[in-house]
């Protein structure tokens, strides 16, 4: 990246959010030394319990989290709460508009929606949550099957480890295709390119 400073990617956390969803696209961005500085964000400062049980430790809160380049914002259960959460829809309104980039993984997209972000906007969202999820946002444009969706500075991506395929997708037109494509030989992850690839939205009965 040419710019002097790096990128500060925020990755939103908050309980109940799903472990994948917010460490395989952070494993991405995470080596990138000198080009992306990663910080974590909650409501509350301190542990955020996940979905599967571990915890992660917010560094930020809503009222001191720096300005951020890139936003990440997984899904997880929590969403259901989440989604009707004032504060957090009224902090991703305050700062998603200051992003470069501002990135969902699986039912995260319904936080977005649900702060009215996507309307008249592409965007996908988990095959297999994905008419709840959709009811979040009724003026959004709902991409049935898709790996994932980026339209603008928004990239919204199907289920959990979707999330890597979309951030490499992201990463390569920030940085370019050769670091994407380094990233994913470094971490011998076999990377999904198509983003119309999406068998699970057949799994699930959506086409």
């Amino acid at each position: 990246m040419s710019d002097a400073r790096p990128r500060r990617l925020g990755a939103l956390l908050f309980p109940g959010f799903e472990l994948l969803d917010t460490f395989g696209p952070l494993e991405m961005f995470g080596n990138m030394p000198g080009a992306v500085e990663i910080v974590t964000v909650a409501q509350h400062k301190g542990p955020v319990r996940s979905g599967q049980g571990p915890s992660a430790v917010a560094e930020y809160d809503f009222a001191d989290c720096p300005r951020l380049d890139l936003l990440l914002i997984p899904g997880g259960m929590g969403t259901r709460t989440e989604v009707e959460n004032p504060a957090l829809l009224d902090w991703l309104r305050r700062r998603v508009p200051e992003t470069e980039v501002t990135m969902t993984v699986c039912s995260g997209t319904a936080l977005l929606a649900g702060a009215g972000l996507l309307d008249g906007r592409r965007a996908t969202t988990n095959k297999m949550f994905f008419e709840e999820v959709a009811q979040s946002g009724p003026r959004v444009e709902w991409v049935k099957e898709a790996r994932w969706v980026e339209d603008g500075k928004y990239a919204t991506s199907s289920g959990v480890s979707a999330g890597i395929d979309m951030a490499l997708a992201v990463i390569a037109k920030l940085a370019g295709q050769q670091v994407s494509d380094s990233l994913a030989v470094a971490t011998e992850y076999e990377w999904h390119r198509d983003a119309a690839w999406d068998p699970f939205a057949k799994v699930h009965g959506l086409v």
